[in-house]
């Protein structure tokens, strides 16, 4: 299947799992509500600096999970199911989001997998019958959805560029924009099968990890050269002892706590990777429409280039909070999509998992050396961002003109910028998706009261 039209989902948006991939999914939801009970480990990485608090017993479980609930709401109902629905592959927000939430809220360890489950029996049951009503309406705004796929695998190839420009300035982002460009041209030229941002995202990625590394290999350099100064200057005075570092107390004991649980991560770490493997789960936007194309091996590579974002950041809050990522530093996803079968996907997810664990305290001290590298972490997961905003926004608006024109592009737009004008109640990423979800029903409203007519297709 060629990418360059990106409208067509190959497998059709099509949510009826088998009943392996149906126990997979209820299995590993009753298993990530267990681990966010025992405050292990959450996905939504912002509610991941309040658990420490709640280890320690200075935050309830109630308000914890009113902190989660807030911060996962809007991607779960405004991302996670359009993305589902409109793809018919399932995502982390939608999967995980909501057993984060009913893990710290389950007042019982026995109460919270048995919530898990009952959510993954709704996500693997009832996303079908809603899929099946949504697609027998007049306007049929789930197919109108998938316009989206276009600009988000085409914008995301931008992030590596974005990242560049706003750590090494415009002369360097100036330079990986059009090598970028070369590369898409190049691949659609050469390669018609391959999706286009494929190439180009590797070596804006490689650019930006080289030039991070290249300046803090020079600093330490520098850094060196002023150490062997100044103990030259202080030649024969006793040295004096440093003081113990708090931090590094508190990252040595939350690497502790979680080397204690090691076997039930691995086990996490095995079923997030077979649930990967089986093809019906896209760790991203972009990744959930390479999945749904049947392009396992552009989706494992866009998910890896992810890692190089996020790793830093889970590491770190990790770290200082004693809670891990449920998807771990994500690399159990590009593993996933590319194992043979379930069986080598669980041990090489386990393994994975268990390598991330006992490596955690390792990572951290690198990193504290690396602080160039850190920042392009955060400058990458900001590209991401800024891309996909623009992708999806751009996506649902030509999503709301194939369902309904000028009359869809008023009442999804109008619904967007309404979001912001009131300050955003629903997050930006996931406001747009959500808009084109309530103007499809809209739609269907006025077309019931003979006031619309839907487009031919």
């Amino acid at each position: 299947m060629h990418t360059s039209t990106g409208t067509v989902i190959a497998a059709g948006a099509n949510l009826d799992f088998t009943l392996a991939q149906q126990l997979t999914v209820i299995a590993l939801c009753a298993l990530t509500a267990f681990i966010s009970h025992m405050a292990l480990a959450v996905f939504n990485d912002g509610v991941r600096p309040f658990m420490l608090d709640f280890i320690q017993g200075r935050s309830t479980r109630s308000a914890t999970t009113a902190v989660s609930f807030g911060l996962s709401a809007g991607f779960i109902f405004g991302l996670g199911a359009p993305m589902a629905l409109s793809t018919g592959v399932l995502n982390p927000w939608l999967v995980f989001l909501p057993t984060d939430i009913l893990g710290i809220l389950a007042p019982k360890k026995w109460l919270a997998p048995i919530l898990g489950g009952a959510w993954g029996a709704i996500v693997v049951f009832g996303l079908n019958g809603a899929n099946n009503l949504a697609h027998d309406l007049p306007v049929d705004f789930l197919t109108a959805m998938q316009q989206m796929s276009t600009p988000i695998l085409f914008l995301f190839t931008l992030f590596p560029v974005l990242a560049i420009t706003k750590q090494f300035g415009r002369k360097w982002g100036g330079i990986a924009g059009v090598v970028e460009l070369a590369l898409v041209v190049m691949t659609m030229k050469l390669w018609p099968n391959v999706f286009a941002g494929a190439i180009a995202m590797a070596v804006g990625v490689l650019m930006l990890i080289g030039l991070a590394i290249a300046k803090d290999l020079k600093q330490r350099k520098a850094d060196r050269a002023q150490e062997m100064q100044a103990a030259e200057q202080v030649e024969g005075v006793e040295g004096v002892a440093p003081a113990d570092d708090p931090m590094a107390s508190l990252f040595s004991a939350s690497a502790a706590r979680l080397r204690r649980y090691l076997p039930l991560f691995m086990v996490l770490g095995a079923g997030v990777c077979v649930l990967a493997q089986m093809h019906i789960f896209g760790g991203g936007e972009a990744t959930s429409f390479l999945i749904a194309k049947g392009q396992y091996g552009e989706a494992a590579q866009v998910d890896f280039y992810r890692v190089f974002g996020f790793i830093p950041l889970i590491a770190t809050t990790a770290l200082a909070s004693g809670a891990y990522g449920i998807a771990g530093f994500t690399l159990v996803y590009p593993i996933g999509y590319l194992m043979p079968n379930p069986f080598l996907a669980a041990v090489v997810g386990a393994l994975v998992f268990a390598a991330e664990v006992l490596a955690l305290s390792y990572i951290g001290k690198v990193l504290g050396k690396l602080p160039s590298v850190r920042d392009s972490s955060e400058h990458l997961r900001s590209a991401i961002t800024d891309t996909l905003q623009l992708a999806i926004l751009f996506g649902s608006l030509m999503a709301a003109n194939a369902m309904g024109a000028g009359l869809g592009i008023l009442i999804v737009g109008g619904l967007y910028l309404l979001n912001e004008a009131m300050g955003r109640p629903v997050v930006r990423m996931a406001a747009a998706p959500a808009a084109v979800i309530v103007g499809g029903i809209a739609l269907n409203v006025l077309y019931w009261l003979d006031l619309f007519t839907p487009l031919k297709t």
